[in-house]
């Protein structure tokens, strides 16, 4: 078990530093090919297209996984990251991008299958602590990414894209060469229904007891978008930041990120319960989107990475409450339904929260963050009255 839950992480850990390599010069990059400096609808369309695919995809991805193997998935899933790197490594013109972009989307699968890999191997009891490992894995990622992305942009916008697309190659390798099959595979007829974008959410409503817990996973998702549309444009804007200092600062979050994950999410759960450790990170992350918000020096902004950390450590325990009510042999189908409602959120999200953002800069350039904590605030509300309604039953 121990050669399989690290070579898992160490599977994460490449492509959370291969993500984390473009993103401080992804603006640049769309400027540079667009031949413009309005990116207003460009880069929430940008972000929101990788979603809108992975939205159709994740499920059918999840439920192949559950049917034929997580290992075969994953591998689809990496070669679909090199060709988007590719293309933004050499594309010649912005709808190449676009299409480097939907490849990517429709065959990305990597932290659903690697969650879905985890909870094979991990009981049930111990699954929040394995979950917090896997976001600390994403947390070193970001960490080793943004840093040597910021440094490589400096020299060529292109080049962190290059660098991104030898990353995953070789951690496509790894992964052919390591990683074995967490699953026992029992091929079957697949029910052509299951292929249907909209099946797996008719599936997760015959579980009424998941569906608060949904409605909570959704909305956290949408606020995790807003730090991820906006930080480095909101960095540059407020604080001048320039691309080193922005590769710095996402090493930074990604720094206090692994710590929470792997020190933190496990142990406050299994003393205090999953539904006390969502509370507290709800409290962190709004309190950390109201402080940011009325910053005016971009130093605060490296202060409240604890904070910001700990409002992560939600995550893991909201998805071990899922599990918990899951069968075991549809831990895939679970994974690729919580991939395509983030998705669906990736793909709204981004677009709202970018013309948000460029409407309101100039006024109030924190709104979006505001916005955020409010969002918090009604899900801290609904896990509330969840709980009442359980201890009434």
């Amino acid at each position: 078990m121990n050669k399989m839950l690290w070579t898992i992480l160490a599977v994460v850990v490449l492509d959370a530093a291969g993500t984390g390599l473009v993103m401080p010069i992804l603006p640049e990059l769309l400027r540079s090919v667009a031949h413009t400096t309005d990116l207003s609808w460009r880069y929430g369309a940008f972000l929101s297209l990788y979603a809108a695919l992975q939205f159709l995809a994740s499920p059918i991805l999840g439920t192949l996984s559950d049917r034929y193997g997580r290992r075969p998935v994953l591998l689809v899933s990496l070669a679909g990251g090199m060709i988007d790197y590719a293309f933004m490594a050499w594309a010649p013109g912005f709808w190449w991008l676009f299409l480097g972009r939907g490849i990517a989307g429709l065959t990305a699968a990597n932290a659903a299958v690697a969650t879905a890999c985890l909870t094979d191997i991990t009981p049930p009891e111990r699954r929040t602590r394995a979950f917090g490992l896997l976001s600390a894995c994403f947390g070193v990622g970001f960490i080793l990414g943004p840093v040597i992305g910021g440094m490589l942009g400096t020299i060529s916008v292109r080049a962190p894209f290059v660098a991104a697309a030898l990353l995953v190659m070789v951690n496509f390798i790894v992964a052919l060469l390591v990683l074995p099959e967490t699953r026992t595979v029992k091929p079957e007829r697949i029910d052509p229904a299951a292929f249907h974008p909209l099946a797996p959410l008719r599936w997760i409503g015959a579980f009424p007891a998941l569906l608060p817990l949904l409605s909570i996973f959704i909305v956290l998702s949408i606020v995790g978008e807003v730090g991820g549309t906006v930080w480095v444009l909101y960095g540059q804007d407020k604080f001048s930041w320039d691309t080193a200092t922005v590769g710095l600062s996402l090493a930074g979050f990604g720094f206090f990120h692994a710590l929470a994950q792997a020190f933190v999410a496990g142990p406050l759960s299994e003393r205090w319960g999953e539904r006390s450790a969502l509370v507290v990170a709800m409290i962190c992350d709004s309190a950390a989107y109201i402080a940011i918000a009325f910053a005016t020096r971009g130093f605060v902004a490296f202060l409240l990475f604890p904070l910001f950390c700990l409002g992560g450590i939600g995550q893991p325990a909201l998805l071990s409450l899922m599990t918990k009510r899951v069968a075991a042999d549809e831990q895939g189908r679970l994974q690729g339904v919580l991939g395509s409602l983030t998705s669906l959120a990736s793909m709204i999200a981004p677009l709202a929260i970018s013309e948000i953002y460029f409407a309101s800069r100039e006024v109030f350039p924190g709104l979006v963050w505001v916005l955020g904590a409010s969002l918090l605030l009604i899900c801290m509300l609904v896990l509330l009255a969840n709980r009442r309604r359980a201890a009434g039953a």
